[in-house]
């Protein structure tokens, strides 16, 4: 029972509305190290009329006021002079005013903090050239988790770039280098930064010490940084790590086992050290495959994403209902795990949201709330319980009602009223009732079937509960009805052809006539391309260019007027090429030839005359390629062929492409990715030769094989030699694929010996054919015999020269005795022609040693004895001065004065001076003075 002050106080309330979140409180990290004394946690809502605000921390509401350290600014919460101790915890907001109260999510604070690292020394890292190092960074106690890693080299701030061969963990902070060089030399500090709490430490630096090798080992690709199998939420995103060891840097490829990588929410960077996955759906859970390898050897890691999240399926939404009624407010969950759902109303707990009989007390404002273990969603809705009486004023019956002859006139009759109130209609004072050409529907609605001019009138729909009544009205004429005069025709074209479709109709002449083209149910738009509609003669035409095989369907014209409507339909049949197969497996795989199986795709009405089968090498990256069959050729009825000349050991897919009379049609899907079998290899490397390089030594030297000619895995190459004419064969195995040298070291090698060379390829299958003999020499022996100087003897402060007998190609070393040791000698290289040799570059008034050697491709020979020579001093810094020049009257002599030059203690004595003219015309022009110091022109 409904009394008329609730009926009115709610009426009054209309316009008001309660709380709607619009700022809610999020998580806050303050930093315990913050200068800032205060943490604002927002919340603000819209309502009317305006919300108070209360907040609880911990299911403990905080009573303002009464404790310094909280207030009030608006909505917001304030927390000064936070403390760990008091102030950590989650927070909640409550909104309310008269029409009910809601409660924000809940937010934590939390205090977050970053150590020091420890002031203890760190050891030296000692590695290998060649191999791969990993330099712990071991940050200090911090929180929250969330922090960035970077490394110094030397000092601050230098960090070292990041590249193919050097990877920082963002997970661990460890820095990580595939392959150690001299370069990489130096300290190195691990640099750690919080972006929560805006704080940055580093650590003591590690110094690396790179061990120099003879020869670079290689090593084959070892993963050291696995992502762990990872849990995410629905629309995140997320970073996998993975990073390998190894000899040469090693190449490093993702892919989703159990399915392809989401083609727009993915991108790899850091040389693919980095798999970053955006907008994380539940399709891209599943098993993701980090995979390196280099000539050495193949490494893989599987990590296991798993996708889960609270999502809502259906959640509720504000809604007025009429008193007395039923209401089931709807609230669905989902997510892994199962989500529990709980309902509040006003902020307290309530069990369902089912209603029967409706009453103002369940008016308020509900919430359903999903939580698990990874999150908490709101969905929060207000509802409304509405009385009173019958009311026309938002939606009374249309006034000017039309009706086509012998159609059908529905008129509305939806007053707004509670409890729900009975219809009833009348024509002019005539009630009326349902019969076979009048109901009355469940909704209030009036339905006239067969309409003809009679019914003509005023039709009035009245309303009555036990609030009251009330009434609207609308006229209704009756028009001529619309009538189809010109059908479109069916019409069978080819791909590429043009169709016309053609329609007309008949219409009330009171009445605007609208015409609409559809495709399958779908208006099609008379802007689309293909497509061109116009009017000629009162004829509707539809024309179609170069028709597509989605062009194909049922056309439908549809004449309309604002009374009534009448559809006509024609069928346009489009033939062309076939569509792609579908279904592309591969079996029955063999070392060069595999089985591939589809399934028909559709023939587009025209029967497949043949089908072709294309495939690419997935490593190489190649383009589509047809392949060769068995049969030869595929016919339009196959499901299977045999591909045919295939590489063993090579990882394929393959397409297949269907063909008929109107052409040929795209190709399928490509198929999984299989590999072939294994083979013993038929490819030797070529180029084979070398020689003798070092006393003692045998080099060989190839060009090795393709790799798509490795025919299998473990493969290599075996060296067969020995001297020309001698029966015994050597044999040596090298393991790296990549190989192009071989050296034989071995005290017994005799000099210059021609020796025969062949070589052949290996793998886990056997051995290939020989390559054809080379013949090579070893090396000489280094000369036996010392030269024998004959002269040696300076010529100036910087210059010498010095002979000997000579034997084959010779060196000249000089040094400086006393000053320069043997290891910064000076070199001069003559060849055997020669016996003599100039030495430069010497240092003036200085005592040298003199050496020569013979030598050849094994090496040096034996040092001649020493020569000692001492260089002159140097000539006077300091040049003439002339100080007066007088020409005699005949114009034929010159009188020139000029001062003595006085050499300094370590310069030469001036033993005599050089007048030098230049004439120009009859005067000398320029006069010029020098002088000689032991018969050298200064």
């Amino acid at each position: 029972m409904c009394f008329e002050s609730l009926c009115v106080f709610f009426s009054d309330k209309s316009s008001g509305f309660g709380p709607v979140f619009e700022e809610q409180p999020v998580d806050t990290i303050y930093p315990e190290e913050s200068p800032e004394d205060k943490i604002i946690m927002s919340c603000r809502t819209r309502a009317n009329p305006p919300a108070t605000y209360r907040w609880w921390l911990d299911n403990t509401e905080i009573v303002i006021g009464n404790e310094d350290d909280y207030s009030l600014m608006g909505g917001n919460l304030v927390i000064s002079f936070p403390d760990r101790s008091k102030h950590a915890g989650n927070y909640s907001c409550l909104a309310s005013n008269e029409f009910g109260t809601l409660v924000s999510q809940k937010a934590s604070v939390q205090f977050g903090y970053l150590d020091m690292f420890s002031s203890d020394e760190r050891e030296a890292v000692y590695v290998k050239e060649g191999q791969g190092a990993v330099l712990l960074c071991d940050p200090p106690p911090h929180f929250p988790e969330d922090l960035s890693f970077r490394w110094m080299l030397n000092e601050f701030p230098e960090f070292i770039p990041l590249d193919k061969r050097r990877f920082v963990s963002q997970t661990t902070g460890n820095l990580y280098i595939s392959t150690v060089r001299a370069s990489d030399s130096g300290n190195y500090s691990c640099f750690v930064s919080s972006p929560s709490i805006a704080k940055s430490v580093f650590s003591k630096f590690i110094p690396l010490v790179p061990i120099a090798e003879r020869s670079l080992r290689k090593y084959p690709a070892d993963i050291k940084v696995k992502s762990p199998d990872t849990y995410t939420l629905l629309g995140q995103n997320v970073t996998l790590e993975c990073f390998a060891l190894g000899n040469p840097i090693p190449q490093i490829r993702w892919r989703k086992v159990d399915g392809d990588l989401p083609v727009e929410r993915h991108n790899i960077s850091m040389s693919g050290s980095l798999l970053h996955l955006y907008d994380i759906q539940y399709e891209d859970e599943g098993l993701y495959e980090c995979e390196a390898d280099n000539s050495k050897g193949k490494d893989r890691h599987k990590v296991h994403l798993y996708v889960e999240a609270p999502e809502w399926v259906e959640k509720i939404s504000s809604s007025e209902r009429d008193i007395g009624g039923d209401y089931i407010m709807s609230c669905l969950a989902s997510g892994k795990p199962k989500p529990h759902v709980h309902f509040l109303k006003n902020g307290r707990m309530n069990h369902e949201l089912r209603f029967t009989d409706l009453t103002f007390d369940d008016s308020g404002m509900y919430q359903c709330i999903a939580e698990n273990r990874h999150g908490t969603i709101y969905a929060n809705a207000e509802l409304r319980v509405f009385a009173g009486a019958p009311s026309f004023e938002w939606n009374p019956v249309k006034p000017k009602l039309l009706g086509a002859k012998n159609g059908r006139v529905v008129i509305a009759c939806k007053p707004r009223a509670a409890p729900r109130p009975s219809i009833s209609w009348s024509k002019g004072t005539e009630l009326l009732h349902n019969s076979s050409r009048i109901f009355i529907w469940p909704d209030g609605s009036l339905e006239l079937l067969n309409v003809t001019k009679s019914d003509e009138g005023k039709y009035t729909c009245l309303a009555e509960n036990d609030r009251g009544r009330a009434n609207s009205s609308g006229s209704l004429s009756v028009t001529d009805a619309t009538k189809i005069t010109l059908a479109p025709s069916s019409a069978d074209i080819s791909v590429g052809e043009s169709a016309r479709m053609e329609c007309a109709a008949s219409h009330d002449p009171t009445l605007d006539l609208t015409f609409i083209w559809s495709l399958d149910a779908h208006v099609i738009d008379r802007d689309r391309e293909h497509y061109e509609s116009k009017m000629v003669n009162s004829v509707f035409k539809l024309l179609i260019s170069n028709t597509q095989l989605r062009h194909a369907g049922r056309y439908s014209c549809t004449a309309q007027t604002p009374v009534d409507n009448v559809t006509v339909s024609a069928e346009l049949v489009v033939r062309g090429p076939p569509g792609p197969p579908g279904g592309v497996r591969v079996d029955e795989v063999l070392t060069s030839s595999v089985r591939v199986t589809w399934s028909h795709g559709t023939d587009n009405l025209s029967p497949i005359s043949k089908y072709s089968i294309q495939y690419r090498d997935v490593q190489a990256q190649q383009d589509w390629r047809d392949a060769s069959t068995s049969p030869v050729n595929v016919e339009g009825n196959a499901e299977m062929a045999t591909v045919i000349n295939l590489t063993p050991w090579t990882e394929y897919e393959f397409r297949v492409i269907a063909t008929n009379t109107l052409g040929t049609g795209p190709p399928s899907d490509p198929s999984p990715k299989i590999t072939t079998r294994e083979t013993r290899p038929v490819v030797a490397p070529s180029d084979i030769g070398g020689g003798g390089e070092t006393s003692r030594e045998l080099t060989i030297t190839w060009t090795p094989v393709q790799p798509q000619y490795y025919y299998g895995s473990n493969f290599g190459y075996i060296i067969a030699f020995k001297p020309h004419n001698d029966p015994e064969w050597m044999r040596v195995t090298v393991t790296d694929p990549q190989a192009r040298k071989y050296v034989h070291k071995d005290s017994k090698i005799p000099p210059s010996t021609r020796f025969e060379v062949k070589m052949k390829a290996f793998n886990s299958q056997g051995e290939g054919p020989f390559s054809i003999s080379a013949f090579i020499y070893s090396s000489q022996d280094v000369p036996a015999e010392a030269p024998t100087i004959i002269e040696a003897r300076t010529l100036s402060a910087t210059e010498a020269v010095v002979s000997w007998v000579p034997l084959q190609l010779q060196t000249v070393r000089y040094w400086r005795e006393s000053v320069e040791n043997e290891a910064s000698a000076q070199r001069a290289l003559v060849s055997s022609r020669e016996n003599h040799t100039r030495l430069d570059n010497m240092k003036p008034n200085s005592h040298y040693l003199i050496e020569v050697r013979a030598y050849n491709g094994a090496g040096y020979g034996p040092a001649s004895q020493r020569h000692k020579i001492y260089t002159k001093k140097a000539p006077p810094s300091r040049p003439p001065k002339i100080i007066g020049t007088k020409m005699n009257y005949s114009g034929t002599t010159i009188n020139i004065a000029w001062e003595q030059v006085e050499p300094l203690a370590n310069e030469s004595t001036v033993e005599g001076y050089k007048v030098r003219t230049t004439p120009s015309v009859s005067e000398f022009d320029l006069v010029c003075l020098s002088y000689w110091i032991h018969g050298v022109k200064i």
